[in-house]
């Protein structure tokens, strides 16, 4: 099991409180800083996402912690589903999301909902594609929401998974580990409202079961045809998997 790593150093709140607040801080923020942080890489990594779950037309897709919607919005506009649905715990996050899905004249396909990943207010076997983007490494309990998406996909619907991971070859390890552990925590520091939150998101990537570990979690809960995809030598990691 993965290390429980907490933004704040609050004993009487969960995680999952904890990450509701910090997000609701840093909403008006975040998709700069995120920006920044990734280099501008992580769009490529997410168009490769969208490019993935498209290939398996889909008619509905939830896109889970979808913070401010920057994939269910690429969803929309790169896939031809009539139902979209950008799910996050944070409604700070979602009210940004709401103003840029309305900009981009998609209120009509796609529905922002205030929810909990590990309590999913949909069907059985109703959704066709599932998507997570750097947020399965915030759930409380990940078996529990990686079983929660299970349940509302569709047989042989698609889950797709984009999280951070560490790369393990030289010289990309030691630069990983300096601009994780040095420049992301001080950008935090100088930028955001919230100078402990980017500690935080270095410290629960480093500590997330990435790679292998992760795909026999996926396995665990029931998941098939598990794969897994490095993106820039392992920086992070797309995961991809059947119900």
């Amino acid at each position: 099991m993965a290390q429980e790593v907490k933004p704040y150093n609050e004993e009487d709140s969960s995680k999952k409180e904890q990450v509701t607040k910090m997000f609701d801080t840093i909403s008006g923020e975040y998709d700069g800083l995120n920006r920044m942080i990734s280099l501008g890489l992580d769009q490529k990594w997410r168009a490769n996402v969208v490019d993935m779950v498209a290939a398996t037309n889909p008619d509905s897709i939830m896109d889970i912690a979808t913070g401010t919607g920057d994939l269910v919005i690429q969803m929309a506009q790169k896939t031809s589903a009539s139902r979209l649905i950008g799910l996050d715990i944070s409604s700070g996050m979602l009210e940004v999301g709401k103003i840029k899905v309305k900009k981009e004249e998609l209120d009509n396909r796609i529905e922002m909902v205030l929810g909990d990943s590990e309590d999913l207010p949909f069907e059985d076997n109703s959704i066709d594609a599932v998507t997570v983007s750097y947020g399965v490494r915030n759930f409380e309990d990940l078996e529990k929401g990686l079983s929660e998406i299970r349940r509302v996909l569709k047989p042989q619907g698609i889950l797709v998974i984009l999280e951070t991971s560490v790369p393990t070859k030289f010289p990309f390890k030691q630069g990983y580990y300096v601009f994780s552990k040095l420049v992301v925590p001080t950008i935090g520091k100088i930028f955001s409202k919230d100078k402990i939150a980017y500690g935080y998101l270095q410290k629960s990537a480093s500590t997330f079961p990435y790679g292998d570990r992760f795909n026999n979690i996926l396995k665990k809960v029931g998941f098939n045809n598990v794969e897994h995809f490095l993106q820039f030598h392992g920086a992070s990691t797309i995961y991809k998997a059947i119900k």
